[in-house]
């Protein structure tokens, strides 16, 4: 472990703090007002600190089927959505009466996914937070799970909380759950496991470490580690701690061991290369030579139809295509200079062909490097 990654949560400036379903409603017994009550004090202590905070909180599902007397999560779309309407409301009060004590503002800020589908809709949507913080109101933001479907869903808050990192250029990201943090195997079936408390985000074995989530949240430690990856594209730094410890915030902006610390020696990329990672769905797919493999994931080349073999799925110009090798391993994500029916006219083509392929001139890369993020 170094310390040096701790010390760097000690000068961290600004935070996204995510709170699990779980410990903000009791496990679906209804919202937890002792534990926003806590929330709001260690949030007000890091404002004074002089650091800024934006609240990723779940629980408006849970907290609506907790208010209409349900004692188990509906599979129906319309029932989630209008138990995320009632409990919406009751939840952003709850914040409200937590923090006006102190005098500090409370914003819901609800997106779906089509807020960040549009480069400018995002855009927007990282303006307005930056207004809220620097007149130093506390965004509270949430999933719009009163509207959205789940073809334009994020899947869950622990993925917002990473791209909400990425679009406000967060220093670190706290995830708050039921468990102490990430293990080594399944502590619930395997009682010897044992807690990482840190290490690098983008390390191939912690894949198998994983397991997926409780009946209150859809996250589970599957999308932990894939937002931990996420929030790592923009350089921040990503925790995830036992919310049911009451000096767990306080401890890890101090530099406390807790939780698990995951980091990152990769240089965080490009704004334009975080808001194609947010990009969740793909309409279509490529599969690439291992050369065409090589060029982009470990040159940063653009990908030329030569070095694609197979094209996949119904996409248009300008729609995000997933890039896999060989073997069928995603490799990468970008936009698509041509359609599904005229890339696959340019299969292993070289780009001086394609005017005589196509019947007219067009871009030279199926995707330009500037318009593509490697994800292995």
């Amino acid at each position: 472990m170094t310390q040096s990654s701790r010390q760097a949560l000690i000068s961290a400036r600004r935070w996204v703090i995510k709170i699990g379903s779980a410990i903000l409603t009791d496990n679906g017994q209804g919202l937890s007002h002792d534990f926003i009550a806590r929330l709001a004090g260690d949030v007000i202590a890091l404002r004074e600190q002089g650091r800024e905070v934006i609240i990723v909180s779940s629980g408006a599902v849970a907290a609506g089927l907790a208010r209409l007397g349900l004692e188990t999560r509906p599979s129906a779309l319309d029932e989630l959505q209008a138990a995320a309407a009632v409990g919406q409301s009751s939840l952003v009060q709850a914040y409200e009466a937590a923090f006006a004590p102190s005098g500090y503002l409370c914003a819901q800020i609800l997106l779906s996914h089509d807020d960040v589908k549009s480069r400018d809709r995002y855009l927007n949507a990282r303006a307005t937070l930056q207004m809220l913080i620097d007149k130093g109101v506390i965004p509270i933001v949430n999933e719009n799970d009163t509207v959205v479907t789940d073809e334009i869903r994020f899947g869950d808050n622990d993925t917002l909380a990473a791209l909400v990192a990425n679009l406000i250029d967060a220093d670190a990201l706290l995830m708050l759950t039921d468990q102490q943090g990430l293990f080594n195997a399944d502590p619930r079936t395997v009682p010897e496991a044992t807690l990482i408390q840190e290490t690098d985000a983008h390390d191939a074995s912690l894949d198998a470490m994983v397991s997926e989530g409780s009946i209150v949240g859809r996250g589970g430690m599957v999308s932990k580690l894939r937002a931990a990856r996420l929030a790592a594209r923009s350089g921040a730094l990503a925790v995830i701690a036992d919310g049911r410890d009451a000096q767990v915030v306080r401890h890890i902006a101090d530099g406390v061991v807790t939780g698990t610390l995951f980091t990152t020696e990769k240089q965080p990329q490009p704004a334009r290369k975080q808001w194609l990672a947010s990009l969740l769905y793909p309409k279509g797919q490529l599969v690439l030579d291992a050369g065409a493999v090589k060029g982009i994931c470990q040159a940063g080349r653009s990908l030329l139809p030569v070095g694609v073999i197979g094209v996949t799925g119904e996409f248009l110009r300008g729609d995000l295509v997933r890039c896999v090798d060989p073997e069928g391993k995603e490799v990468a994500r970008g936009l698509s200079n041509y359609n599904a029916v005229d890339a696959k006219k340019l299969l292993g083509r070289v780009s001086t062909e394609i005017e005589s392929i196509l019947g007219f001139g067009g871009d030279e890369e199926l995707i330009h490097r500037d318009n593509l993020i490697t994800t292995r």
